[in-house]
């Protein structure tokens, strides 16, 4: 497929937003690419081309071999994900034409609706329009496509929901978000950004959010907690970065490990904070740190997410074969003579880390190119 037409910059708008690609990066980026894909040809004459766009336009356009592959290179370089032993198998929904609010909230919610595949979770990437000199891409507030809303009382202490988006929440309340129904798991509007025009708030519809409620598998008076988490983290604040060119607007997901859920957003006393609840009704005594309470009620809530997941058909891993797999993904990296790029502190799991292969060994933390980054940018519209 030929290269794409970089767009002019409109005179009204040259100077705001982002700057120029730099051509050292499309260069290097276009060598990997045609040195990893044979039959794309020699990549002299691409960098010709690009490199003449980039004088001309100040970005260029990659084809979608290139756009397709260079996701998948960001996947494969993200240090900080376990799960990376099947990057290629990344699906990418090229919508790049698509710059409106309502055009990147109607496609959001088509990639969890392919994504979700039924509970059979599919990793997949939306790329939206890319930035160009002077006018910016899309972008997307929300951390995640589904983030549930952190409900503030009047002292601001979080009474209901994640303590971790209060802060989105209360900008979507400020936007004209009516603010749900009060409970732990109301699922945020969208906040999407384009354009240079206020945001816009977009409901995700209920059918588009598979839901897991949490029981245990022998505790019946745990479904009474009521529990319950979202099958697709869509990671969507993210720039996906390749040869130069950002693109602001890609929201990605892979699957679940298990202690993500039960480890962390459960269980962390600045998110859920509900291992007093779970050892409760397990009867612990909570009077000493000493006694492990806290450990025994974690083992138990990260049991009652494994199980329940299983049970809705839902695809989830455990900690311990997500690492044997990470395991098996870097030795296949350093038999094709990559390096692989792994933040020590993000991949061992939060739960019995020593007891899996990935703890006991160094990695080397190096960043690459792709790769999914965080570009702060202040919004004019940000409060």
């Amino acid at each position: 497929m030929p290269a794409r037409r970089p767009w002019p910059v409109p005179p009204h708008r040259q100077g705001a937003g982002t700057g120029p690609v730099d051509p050292a990066q499309a260069e290097e980026f276009l060598r990997l690419f045609h040195a990893d894909n044979p039959s794309a040809g020699p990549a002299r004459p691409r960098i010709r081309e690009v490199t003449a766009q980039i004088a001309r336009f100040g970005t260029y356009v990659h084809t979608a071999a290139e756009l397709e592959y260079g996701a998948r290179v960001a996947w494969r370089n993200s240090g900080r994900c376990i799960g990376r032993l099947y990057w290629r198998s990344l699906r990418i929904r090229d919508r790049r034409a698509v710059e409106t609010a309502e055009g990147v909230a109607r496609e959001c919610v088509r990639h969890l609706r392919e994504a979700t595949c039924g509970g059979r979770i599919r990793p997949t990437i939306t790329v939206f329009a890319q930035d160009r000199p002077g006018r910016p891409g899309p972008r997307i507030w929300n951390e995640q496509l589904v983030r549930y809303a952190g409900h503030r009382g009047g002292d601001g202490v979080v009474l209901a929901g994640d303590a971790r988006n209060a802060a989105l929440t209360a900008t979507a309340l400020r936007l004209g978000w009516p603010g749900g129904r009060g409970t732990d798991f109301d699922v945020l509007p969208l906040v999407v950004e384009a354009g240079g025009a206020p945001p816009l708030l977009a409901p995700v519809p209920d059918d588009a959010v598979l839901e897991v409620p949490l029981e245990h598998p022998a505790h019946p008076w745990f479904a009474g907690l009521g529990l319950r988490w979202h099958a697709v983290p869509a990671i969507s604040n993210m720039c996906l970065e390749i040869g130069g060119v950002c693109y602001p607007c890609a929201p990605f997901n892979g699957w679940y490990m298990g202690t993500e859920i039960g480890a962390r957003n459960l269980a962390d006393e600045d998110r859920y904070n509900r291992l007093g609840a779970v050892a409760e009704g397990l009867g612990l005594d909570t009077s000493s740190d000493r006694t492990l309470w806290k450990d025994q009620a974690l083992v138990e809530l990260n049991v009652a997410v494994l199980h329940s997941f299983a049970r809705a058909g839902v695809t989830i891993s455990d900690h311990h074969t997500e690492a044997r797999r990470f395991i098996t993904h870097l030795e296949r990296e350093e038999r094709s003579g990559r390096v692989c790029p792994a933040d020590w502190s993000w991949i061992v799991p939060p739960l019995s880390g020593a007891l899996t292969p990935v703890f006991h060994r160094y990695y080397d933390d190096v960043r690459l190119s792709p790769a999914f980054v965080h570009h702060p940018r202040k919004s004019e519209h940000e409060g």
